[in-house]
């Protein structure tokens, strides 16, 4: 179930990003992978574990890092980023003890992430939003 809800959601706040013309802004979709980067260390403070936020930094970090690359230079770093996040959250559990993240988590995030990826790179191969920053670089 939590991989549908995922895939459903995914698509639905891609469809309304476009639908609304939230994604004609490059920091749409960076935006969504640097909160999607930060829910780890939420679900550490909720689990209450230090050791699990220090070792969620430095993917959180990766993924932040890819996100901004990926605002100032192509947004094919983002869909990058959230499909490897998707690919990190089905070994999460395997490689970062989280007392905080729900049971259903790694399933929904791993369908949500994968979909928005997919959905970001066909808006870029379509022409619908442009990959990249035009030389705007600031």
């Amino acid at each position: 179930m939590a991989f549908v809800v995922g895939i459903v959601l995914a698509s639905c706040i891609g469809a309304f990003g476009s639908l609304v013309r939230l994604d004609r802004d490059r920091a749409f979709y960076p935006t969504i992978m640097i909160v999607i980067a930060l829910l780890y260390a939420l679900f550490a403070a909720i689990g209450g574990s230090t050791r699990a936020l220090a070792l969620e930094a430095i993917p959180i970090f990766a993924f932040i890092l890819a996100s901004v690359l990926g605002f100032k230079r192509s947004l094919w770093f983002v869909v990058g980023a959230l499909v490897a996040h998707g690919l990190f959250d089905a070994v999460h559990g395997h490689l970062i003890s989280n007392p905080g993240v729900p049971a259903w988590w790694p399933a929904f995030c791993l369908a949500y992430d994968v979909v928005a990826g997919l959905y970001l790179a066909w808006l870029l191969k379509s022409n619908r939003v442009p990959a990249h920053n035009g030389g705007n670089s600031r």
